[in-house]
């Protein structure tokens, strides 16, 4: 019965459900990677899953195909006038991500080797895409030993991150309730940005750019040249889709969230999530146990490094570093991780529900645009290039 591609797969998939309900439940505290991946492991090692249900339920191959066409969405997920609004917080995520990547590069080289830094750089400063990247590369050279590392950074970083980025947001959102109280607070200007959203949704679509199809058809056409440019010229495939994406939206062949304008990014989030899974088929208890002092070792020195960087350049931008750590955090856990921990800070310290809204708005933009410069676009950068040096 297993044999079925479509009962293969529907068991693979009920372990991703429950890691999302999972993670509605708690508040995104118990992240649905964490638990679909040590499930996975779990029931793999328990013997409950055969060793062969990812070839039998052939859904990771065709995740493997849609990585190019999610990398060409996130190209498209950040309009340049919302960057050039919070221009701040992607300076302070930059900041938190380049002090993170300089310590586990320099420190775990030093302690374990190249190799394994580099197995952790990528992924944990940004998720999914990243860590496929860097999973396919470790292949590549011969360390497949390794692709536990990135894959379980990828599953433990948030647990890791959001108490820490909470605890920073809540102690600022005191410090907005006390200006308040003092009226001396001035709320963030975000009229810019909402006049241009509700500008460019406004406008009207002819026939040929409403089709769902065509739509997807222009992804996946710009996907196909990123992947033929990686062959030709030894540059990291993912780097032209991200950049193609981001040239495609500011020229307008491309819309902003082209997959979900399309709708589809659900199904293809899900097929790069039975591609991540497939990541760990051959994983064994042991080499879990070989690596689990680099995984710590890694995990520790980027929530130190974004934490340090976020502090440094919160400073320079003449944020308050309780506004700008918790942005660079957002590495380790992205959306919707960060608007629920907005929410959650504001909910809890507020008392007035007008009081709750306007800490709310200081708090969201920035987050955001901070998860989406590290998860969607520099993270694919730094894998992207640090795999070409292995």
């Amino acid at each position: 019965m297993l044999s079925e591609p479509l009962i293969a797969t529907v068991l693979v998939f009920a372990i991703i459900a429950f890691g999302e309900w999972l993670s509605i439940k708690t508040r995104a505290r118990i992240p649905m990677l964490l638990t679909a991946m040590v499930g996975f492991l779990v029931l793999s090692w328990t013997g409950v899953f055969p060793d062969d249900i990812l070839d039998k339920a052939q859904f990771p191959a065709l995740g493997s195909i849609l990585i190019g066409p999610a990398i060409v969405h996130m190209g498209t997920m950040i309009p340049f006038s919302l960057l050039k609004q919070q221009y701040k917080a992607v300076f302070v995520a930059l900041g938190g991500m380049v002090v993170s990547a300089v310590l586990i590069l320099t420190i775990v080289t030093l302690v374990f080797d190249y190799h394994t830094a580099v197995a952790g750089v990528g992924p944990l400063n940004g998720g999914l895409i990243a860590l496929l990247i860097t999973t396919d590369s470790l292949k590549e050279v011969g360390r497949a030993s390794l692709v536990v590392i990135p894959a379980l950074v990828v599953a433990f970083q948030g647990v890791l991150g959001m108490p820490l980025a909470l605890n920073f947001i809540r102690r600022y959102a005191r410090k907005v309730q006390r200006a308040i109280d003092k009226g001396m607070f001035t709320a963030t200007d975000q009229a810019a940005a909402a006049d241009e959203t509700q500008t460019s949704e406004a406008k009207p679509e002819g026939p040929v750019r409403s089709s769902m199809t065509l739509k997807l058809f222009l992804v996946f056409v710009a996907a196909a040249i990123g992947v033929a440019l990686g062959n030709i010229t030894g540059i990291h495939y993912t780097l032209w889709c991200l950049a193609i994406g981001i040239i495609g939206l500011r020229l307008g062949i491309l819309e902003e969230k082209s997959l979900e304008k399309a709708n589809s990014f659900t199904i293809t989030m899900i097929g790069v999530i039975f591609a991540v899974i497939g990541t760990m088929a051959d994983v064994t208890p042991q080499e879990v146990l070989a690596n689990l002092p680099a995984i710590i070792t890694l995990l520790l020195l980027g929530t130190a490094g974004l934490s340090l960087g976020g502090y440094i350049v919160s400073k320079l931008v003449n944020w308050d570093p309780l506004k700008g750590m918790p942005v660079a955090l957002t590495a380790l856990f992205g959306f919707p991780g960060d608007y629920l921990l907005c929410e959650e800070a504001s909910r809890s310290v507020a008392r007035t529900k007008q009081e709750e809204h306007v800490i709310f708005n200081e708090l969201l933009s920035p987050m955001l645009i901070g998860g989406f410069t590290t998860v969607t676009v520099v993270s694919v950068l730094i894998a992207g290039v640090l795999v070409n040096t292995l």
